[in-house]
């Protein structure tokens, strides 16, 4: 199983904070999966210009690759003026429609206001559930009072990390034996 953790801004620590944190959890308790950490702020990113993913070259070619390969993404996200970054966006509009079919997807989202808490709901979960993702249905929401100093110092949101994790190995783990279990129903 590869999982794919994918950090949507080019700006900011706390949503690579908390990816960092998740993929380290990830490795901890699941040390057989395969896993990466994908930091849009460590990569140049082209926009998207409608061609097929598998066109692109450079940094952008190996994350749409990257992530058309993985068998889940954990999404970390920060909220700007009430929106997800143009930078996530890119990332979906350089995909496939169907990029996220036969994928769990799960997210994790920080803001600086409790205020934003919708944001994941209204803008996130339309985009990717369009894309055909198998979304796990709760999300960690972090605010900007979680942190200090560039660590999360909230033992709650430790705590849904981990469940967050949690849950995306075992929907993806379940995903996996019924389409298995479906594909071997037919006889070619």
């Amino acid at each position: 199983m590869k999982i794919v953790g994918l950090s949507g801004s080019k700006v900011g620590s706390k949503t690579r904070t908390a990816m960092n944190y998740t993929i380290k959890k990830l490795q901890e308790k699941y040390p057989e999966t395969e896993t990466e950490l994908i930091d849009l702020a460590d990569y140049d990113i082209q926009f998207s210009d409608g061609r097929n993913y598998l066109d692109y070259q450079g940094d952008t070619g190996y994350v749409t690759k990257t992530i058309m390969e993985a068998d889940a993404v954990i999404i970390g996200t920060p909220i700007f003026q009430a929106s997800i970054p143009a930078t996530l966006k890119n990332i979906f509009d350089l995909l496939p429609v169907n990029a996220f079919q036969d994928k769990v997807v799960s997210m994790i989202v920080t803001a600086g206001s409790a205020k934003h808490f919708l944001i994941a709901e209204q803008q996130l979960k339309p985009i990717l559930g369009y894309m055909k993702a198998q979304m796990v249905q709760t999300y960690v929401f972090i605010e900007e009072s979680d942190f200090y100093r560039k660590e999360i110092t909230n033992d709650d949101v430790h705590f849904r990390i981990e469940r967050l994790v949690e849950d995306t190995v075992v929907l993806t783990e379940t995903y996996t034996k019924i389409r298995e279990a479906k594909e071997a129903e037919y006889d070619f």
